[in-house]
């Protein structure tokens, strides 16, 4: 039996201990924020956080998340009034949005370890978050903003 924490919420899961987290989040939790993109944890739709650091879910089996705690985009403010999700909105970063969750969880964790990050350091940190509609200048403008680093 596993145990994990998922957005505050204590749950147990007795299944595949190497099913995806991903899985778990979106078909059991019913959680569907959190996305799925390329499977293999290179574009970054399904960033979430455990125990604070961004992680790729899809990547992820449950047996490495067993008792610790997760955060999905549902988790990260219940009204969406996080200064990153508030940042994205201002700036009119999403498109499409399919990938915006996973890459305001990478932005989340960036703003962690580096609160006042240089282009560089968002580049560096966010290059693994695909976008396909290609909105990395607005994300880049909405990380600071959130920041409060002039753009």
């Amino acid at each position: 039996m596993l145990r994990i924490k998922v957005n505050g919420i204590g749950h147990e899961f007795s299944g595949d201990p190497d099913m995806p987290l991903l899985w778990y989040l979106r078909d059991v939790l019913q959680l569907p924020g959190t996305k799925f993109g390329c499977g293999v944890g290179l574009c970054g739709a399904c960033t979430v956080h455990v125990e604070g650091a961004a992680m790729r879910s899809c990547a992820t089996p449950m047996k490495g998340v067993n008792d610790k705690e997760v955060t999905t985009i549902e988790g990260l403010s219940a009204r969406g009034d996080h200064a990153v999700q508030i940042a994205w909105k201002e700036n009119n970063v999403p498109q499409c949005g399919y990938c915006q969750a996973g890459q305001i969880m990478q932005a989340v964790a960036l703003l962690k370890q580096r609160p006042n990050p240089t282009d560089h350091d968002i580049d560096e940190f966010m290059q693994g978050n695909i976008c396909r509609c290609g909105t990395y200048q607005r994300i880049r403008k909405a990380i600071k903003q959130a920041a409060g680093v002039k753009a």
